[in-house]
């Protein structure tokens, strides 16, 4: 009996340890994502507005566009940091967690693109 029990207790740890943690996924998530968000301002959107303004605007205007976006991943991560063990390894998560990581990085890659085709024409 004890060793029935020590069977099952081994194959649900087996289990969970096989599970990715949602949790941790989503803050390495948020942390590349802000990485990759600010590279792409610094070489994209900055260099589009020195074309038009040569000043210390466009390194004034990064770094308000990059505080600008930590509150958006902040929201991201506090959706995930408060799981609970078995939530955070649950596959049926997968469906909500994969959401909110398109969500992410089309926030991150798609606001740099979309901020530098506005300076350009603005510029233009």
């Amino acid at each position: 009996m004890g060793k029935a029990i020590d069977d099952a207790a081994a194959a649900e740890t087996h289990d969970t340890v096989h599970h990715r943690d949602l949790r941790r996924a989503m803050s390495d998530n948020v942390a590349y994502a802000l990485i990759v968000y600010t590279a792409l301002q610094i070489f994209m959107t900055v260099h589009a507005m020195k074309q038009g303004v040569s000043s210390i605007l466009p390194y004034l205007a990064l770094v308000v566009l990059v505080a600008g976006i930590i509150p958006a991943c902040r929201w991201f991560e506090k959706r995930w940091v408060n799981l609970s063990d078995a939530e955070a390894a649950d596959p049926e998560m997968k469906g909500a967690f994969r959401r909110d990581q398109i969500m992410l990085w089309a926030l991150a890659i798609g606001l740099p693109v979309l901020l530098t085709g506005a300076f350009k024409l603005a510029f233009a």
